[in-house]
């Protein structure tokens, strides 16, 4: 709960960028919601299943008495659905922190922006066919 508890708090941070958070849990609907009672305003899909976690490539691990689920697999995704960053935990250690996706999305988006602009500058100083 703490690690989606940091992308609630920085989710009006992430809508200045453009950003929508998602979630996804093998919870089962009443867990989810309890999970959403505490808080957190951005989508969450639950019953996530096996099947679900392979077509992520996620690692899905025994984990005695729990039993078996999915380890956690975060993606930020850029505009047109392209994977802008990934990261796939085979334990509880290593997640994607909402302050480094900010850093990597402002990031992003400062260089695509000096790029369009010089593009724009280089195109203002090439000549027009005749």
């Amino acid at each position: 709960m703490r690690q989606l508890a940091e992308w609630e708090e920085k989710k009006a941070e992430l809508e200045e960028l453009d950003c929508t958070i998602y979630a996804v849990s093998v919870d089962t609907l009443e867990q989810a919601q309890e999970v959403v009672g505490r808080g957190l305003t951005f989508p969450i899909a639950y019953g996530a299943i096996r099947e679900d976690g392979e077509l992520l490539d996620a690692w899905w691990g025994n984990h005695p008495p729990e039993g078996e689920y999915i380890q956690p697999a975060e993606f930020l995704l850029g505009r047109g659905g392209v994977v802008l960053g990934s990261m796939y935990a085979s334990g509880p250690v290593g997640r994607m922190g909402a302050d480094e996706a900010i850093r990597q999305i402002t990031g992003r988006e400062r260089h695509r922006l000096q790029q369009e602009s010089e593009s724009e500058q280089v195109q203002a100083q090439t000549p027009a066919a005749t």
